[in-house]
């Protein structure tokens, strides 16, 4: 992570943990929004108005927080209007890298090496890991926000006017539903599965995995349409797609969270082919980089011997070919 601007340490996957051995994940730090006006958004600073080629999205194609925002950016209609750069997938001892790997992307604002070699020319003076998404000003030439929540929402107003859609994933007579439900499946699936799997005592681990299981389960009884809200895909949809497509593939194995698979649970296993095939998702769906960048994973997989299957994503990511 960095330290004051320097790189201290060969990166762990645990940076933090609580006095019961469980994982506490770092707040992101940087919190402005783009705006339709320039205007402040809910937190930060104003002075970043949508403009057509002015930002970029630098993302992991592993990570299910970058790709929270991919999926907001395809479906809103804006890859003309925000570029992407893809890091590698394999985690270095310094982080994210870019390059060297089918599919990632070298730098080209700064022919940086590594993502926490943007944190630094953000803050010369930051302190903690530096993590994906990122959006950056190029015009201004700042950091705006590493928080993938904030990106995804800003992603459906903001540029609205630049590219006009008629889907809203923040409905504001769903509004309060999606904010109750939100932080209940971050807790205890999205995050509930990195808490399992980088628990390090077992009682830690028990607690994680039984809020991972309870949640799928919950939500298997709850489901009554093609979506969390009927027949309208919102950002809930999407925060919810991003763990369930890694599930089988990665966390029922590299994470421990084996009680079942998301393929055990029928209504689940439906939900996640319909979003999955939802046009603009599968696109951003990468399987080999989500298996290379989770089980290479040293402290968890030291061999770095990456599974073969599961066969049945396999057979689900063929459908949208």
């Amino acid at each position: 992570m960095l330290v004051d601007g320097k790189w201290s340490a060969n990166w762990q996957p645990v940076q933090k943990k609580d006095e019961k051995g469980r994982f506490v994940r770092q707040v992101s730090s940087f919190r402005n929004w783009v705006t339709p006006d320039g205007a402040p958004g809910p937190t930060g600073e104003g002075g970043f108005e949508a403009e057509a080629g002015r930002y970029r999205l630098y993302v992991a194609l592993i990570c299910p927080w970058a790709s929270r925002t991919l999926i907001g950016r395809s479906l809103k209609g804006l890859k003309d209007l925000i570029p992407v750069t893809v890091v590698n997938p394999v985690m270095t001892d310094e982080g994210w890298a870019f390059g060297g790997y089918p599919g990632a992307d070298e730098d080209p604002l700064f022919g940086a090496h590594h993502i926490h070699q943007l944190y630094t020319r953000a803050d010369a003076h930051f302190t903690g890991r530096a993590t994906v998404p990122v959006l950056w000003d190029m015009k201004r030439n700042v950091m705006v926000n590493n928080e993938s929540a904030d990106i995804l929402r800003m992603f459906n107003t903001a540029f609205q006017s630049l590219a006009p859609s008629d889907l809203d994933l923040y409905p504001a007579d769903l509004a309060e539903k999606i904010d109750t439900l939100n932080p209940r499946v971050y807790n205890q699936l999205n995050n509930g599965v990195y808490k399992a799997g980088f628990a390090s005592t077992q009682q830690a681990y028990d607690e994680a995995v039984a809020g991972v299981f309870a949640m799928l389960d919950e939500l298997e009884e709850t489901l009554e349409g093609p979506f969390l809200f009927g027949d309208r895909l919102t950002e809930a949809d999407i925060r919810l797609f991003v763990t369930l497509i890694r599930f089988d593939a990665a966390y029922h194995g590299i994470f421990k969270t084996n009680w079942k698979r998301i393929a055990d649970y029928p209504g689940l296993s439906a939900y996640l082919e319909k979003i999955y095939l939802t046009p603009g998702v599968a696109e951003t769906v990468n399987m080999d980089h989500i298996t290379a960048g989770y089980y290479s994973i040293k402290a968890l997989n030291p061999a770095g011997i990456r599974p073969v299957g599961p066969s049945h994503i396999k057979a689900l990511l063929d459908k949208a070919v």
